[in-house]
């Protein structure tokens, strides 16, 4: 890989953590203990947007230490490289997922089929 796919990849990876950096924190979305109000159900909903919103908090707090993880193999000149096989990662994945550590096939090999 050439320093300007390396360039091109670290700025895609620094702007995606910059984006999951600055959205709104999880202590301003989630109603406080005994805030919900209201009859049986509008409690069940926010209980309910509660839960979705510290599952996507959860999922924001993974990608942001696989952003984190990908800039660290950029520094230490192993990005792009499947951690499986040893192989070069296509391009193709690398702009669709810059944080990835695994080749296409790697991949579909450890996720299981449904």
């Amino acid at each position: 890989m050439n320093k300007s796919d390396l360039l091109r990849y670290k700025s895609l990876l620094r702007s995606k953590r910059q984006e999951l950096s600055t959205g709104k924190s999880l202590a301003d979305s989630i109603p406080a203990a005994g805030e919900l109000r209201g009859d049986t159900a509008d409690i069940a909903v926010g209980a309910a947007i509660a839960a979705m919103q510290i599952s996507l908090q959860q999922r924001d707090g993974k990608l942001l230490r696989a952003i984190e993880d990908a800039l660290m193999r950029i520094r230490q000149e192993r990005y792009g490289t499947c951690e499986e096989c040893g192989q070069p990662i296509s391009k193709a994945r690398l702009d669709a997922v810059p944080w990835t550590r695994h080749c296409k096939e790697c991949k579909e090999r450890k996720s299981p089929r449904n």
